[in-house]
């Protein structure tokens, strides 16, 4: 399959049976972005799913992997601050605080006294934390290896490309 194999005359998706309907109900609408859209919608969903299932073999739920996946990414010691990880997890303090709190009780993450600001807390992954998070993404990374066999090297390139300039175009609109 190539990125451009899939039309409306047949061999296409749902979404293009989708687009197809409204600019035959709504010619007035350029409904390109629904097209868009709607893939990344169907597509997330579906991605979400594999990301569960690889998760859920490491025994660990998709936020749980979010925070141990931010703090493997520091580096050794796999050391952050709540303030971090707050950046890398778009969550607000409150929820980061209890997600902390409930790892710690796992044993998977430690907490302890920022030694360069007394009164701040520096969050460290424990062995058993960086054992599930590097369970859980070898299998993540095989299950997305595999949903994107189909595309060659450049059509990943192409999409990969495409993605980050939506998202950058998105996340500056935003600012």
């Amino acid at each position: 399959m190539t990125l451009s194999s899939a039309s409306p005359q047949g061999t296409g998706d749902i979404v293009d049976s989708i687009v197809a309907d409204w600019s035959r109900e709504r010619a007035d609408l350029d409904v390109v972005s629904l097209g868009i859209f709607s893939r990344l919608t169907r597509i997330a969903k579906r991605l979400d799913t594999v990301r569960k299932r690889a998760f859920s073999e490491s025994g660990l739920e998709l936020w749980e992997f979010d925070v141990l996946a931010a703090l493997r990414r520091a580096g050794a010691p796999h050391s952050l601050s709540p303030k971090r990880l707050l950046e890398s997890n778009l969550v607000s303090s409150g929820t980061m605080t209890n997600r902390i709190a409930r790892l710690s009780e796992r044993g998977l993450v430690t907490r302890s006294e920022d030694p360069s600001d007394g009164r701040g807390v520096i969050v460290t992954m424990t062995d058993a934390g960086r054992e599930r998070v590097d369970a859980a993404m070898t299998t993540l990374v095989a299950a997305e290896r595999e949903l994107l066999e189909e595309l060659s090297d450049d059509e990943r390139d192409t999409l990969s490309t495409a993605l980050r300039d939506l998202l950058i175009t998105m996340e500056h609109a935003q600012a």
